[in-house]
């Protein structure tokens, strides 16, 4: 049987450098993704390559 499923998600303010968002709007833009996917993506991409500490 096919199932919708909506991932959970919540709403977090976050600040950051203008530059920065500035980049990351350009690249989301560039890659027709939203900015908040785009940001996810990064995070994500960012914790899996940590260190894994002993």
């Amino acid at each position: 049987m096919f199932i919708i499923k909506k991932p959970e998600s919540s709403n977090k303010t976050i600040r950051m450098p203008n530059e920065l968002i500035e980049k990351l709007e350009k690249l989301a833009a560039g890659k027709d993704i939203s900015f908040n996917q785009l940001v996810i993506q990064c995070c994500e991409y960012a914790l899996n390559d940590l260190p894994k500490e002993e």
